[in-house]
C-alpha cells in the first residue's frame, strides 16, 4: 500500500453514475495518496471537481482530471488536505463557501481578527469567505476533507472584500 507524503493512509475514492438502463452503477474506484505541495506545509489530493454549480450529473468527465486551483471559478472542488505537524498555511480568502470536515487529528483556525479556535476530529468548519489560516500545532498530521463551492464575495459597507489567494503553486493541482 502506498503511503501519503504526510504518512497517513491513501484515500479511497468511489464514483457512481448510471448505466444505459438508467440504473445506478459504480463507475470507478481508486486509492490515491496525498502528495506534498510546493510550499511544504501540507499534502493535497484533489478528489473531484465540477465545472459549474448547479452541477450537471450528465457530465461524464472524471472530476479529478479537471484543472483546478485552490477553488474553481463557477464550480466546486473537494480535496483532502493533510496539514503537517508544526506547519501553517498562508493567510487567505476565497470567494467560496468551504466546508471542512476534520477526519483525523486537530487543527487551529486563525482569523484575521486574531481569533483562534481548535477544531478536533469529527469537527466541521463552515468557512464563509473570511480571511484565515490553518495551523497544526500538534506533532501528528491532521487530515481534513474540504468542499469548496463558488460564492459571491462578502460585501463590507457595500463593497466586495477582495480574494487573497496563496501563490498558484500552493495547490499543486
Amino acid at each position: 500500500m502506498t503511503v501519503s507524503d504526510s504518512g497517513l493512509p491513501p484515500v479511497q475514492r468511489v464514483v457512481t453514475g448510471h448505466d444505459a438502463r438508467g440504473l445506478a452503477v459504480f463507475k470507478s474506484e481508486d486509492v490515491e495518496p496525498t502528495r506534498m505541495i510546493p510550499s511544504g506545509d501540507a499534502a493535497f489530493l484533489l478528489v473531484w471537481t465540477t465545472e459549474k454549480v448547479p452541477v450537471d450529473n450528465n457530465d461524464e468527465t472524471d472530476g479529478r482530471l479537471r484543472e483546478a486551483g485552490l477553488t474553481l471559478n463557477e464550480g466546486s472542488v473537494i480535496r483532502i488536505v493533510d496539514m503537517l505537524p508544526g506547519r501553517s498555511s498562508p493567510m487567505h480568502r476565497t470567494n467560496s463557501i468551504d466546508y471542512g470536515i476534520v477526519l483525523s487529528g486537530e487543527i487551529e483556525l486563525e482569523l484575521d481578527s486574531g481569533e483562534v479556535r481548535t477544531v478536533r476530529e469529527g469537527g466541521v468548519i463552515v468557512q464563509r469567505g473570511t480571511n484565515h489560516l490553518w495551523r497544526n500545532a500538534t506533532d501528528k498530521p491532521c487530515r481534513i476533507a474540504f468542499i469548496l463551492i463558488e460564492a459571491a464575495p462578502y460585501l463590507h459597507e457595500g463593497k466586495p472584500l477582495p480574494e487573497d489567494k496563496p501563490a498558484d503553486d500552493y495547490t499543486n493541482d
